[in-house]
């Protein structure tokens, strides 16, 4: 049972948002504190609750695709009932939790990312290719929760600059992933990037939009937003990095395109990005 919990929690792409979610908490507060546990325990809950609800509404889709019909709801390892009952719980939870530990604001900004992602962006994703777009947005409310709950105003400069560079960064990570798995949602009946454009075009694409989550980054030290000459260097250094890998997109004829390289590069570029800011706010 607990192995069908953490799969319909889908808990590494959870632990992902929590650790962008302490990020703001740290770049608010200027430290770590025990005080950060509460609402990062909240969106953990908050957003597993989400990550099921997702797979609650989708559970046709995934009885189609390859790589989801093996889940739990697609297998009838666990009934609908109770996974529905389980996932309101959790959102109850998480929200309860955001609100008695960082107010009503935080709770508030944590509801918004669920409405976002299951009330828009699942709906949307049926209807368009491009829905990756508008569902970006997602990616820059668990900081924004957390710079919140460390006591920062969300018209502070800092939370719209990290904000921006979460939001750019999801778009490149979400067009990977649907080029990753573009025959599959054609099978299931959804809209694909691969039916619109070639290998060739896609591939420039990529690029541009990688390009644009490059250039966010620098920001984070134009602005000040790390005050270490190191981590201005590391950050600096794998911008640069990542536009040299992605730059065979642009340049390299050759159709063959292993989506999956990309994909990892750029999830381990957000992670040496948010270490090296963490780094940067629990030293100085």
């Amino acid at each position: 049972m607990i192995k069908i919990l953490l799969e319909l929690n889908k808990v590494k792409i959870v632990s992902a948002v929590t650790l962008s979610t302490l990020l703001g908490y740290v770049m608010a507060h200027g430290s770590f504190s025990t005080d950060a546990l509460l609402p990062v325990l909240g969106i953990f809950i908050l957003a597993g609750g989400s990550a099921m609800l997702n797979q609650y509404q989708e559970i046709e889709i995934d009885r189609i695709m390859e790589r989801t019909k093996n889940r739990p709801l697609p297998t009838g390892k666990i009934s609908k009932n109770l996974v529905l009952a389980i996932l309101l719980a959790e959102i109850i939870t998480g929200a309860f939790l955001l609100y008695i530990s960082s107010g009503f604001l935080a709770m508030q900004l944590g509801l918004l990312a669920l409405l976002w992602y299951n009330g828009i962006y699942t709906n949307l994703k049926k209807k368009t290719a491009f829905a990756v777009i508008p569902g970006a947005f997602i990616g820059a409310i668990p900081p924004a929760v957390g710079w919140v709950a460390g006591g920062g105003l969300l018209s502070d400069q800092v939370i719209i600059v990290i904000g921006f560079f979460f939001f750019m960064w999801q778009i490149p990570h979400f067009w990977l992933l649907a080029l990753m798995h573009g025959e599959e949602y054609t099978k299931a009946g959804l809209p694909s990037v691969s039916k619109i454009y070639n290998t060739e075009q896609l591939k420039k694409i990529t690029f541009i939009w990688t390009l644009a989550t490059a250039i966010s980054a620098m920001f984070i030290p134009m602005f000040g937003l790390v005050e270490g000459l190191s981590q201005k260097i590391i950050i600096t250094a794998l911008n640069i990095a990542l536009i040299v890998l992605f730059m065979k997109l642009y340049t390299n004829s050759n159709p063959e395109f292993k989506v999956k390289k990309y994909f990892i590069t750029i999830n381990i570029f957000l992670l040496f990005i948010m270490t090296a800011i963490f780094a940067d706010n629990l030293i100085y």
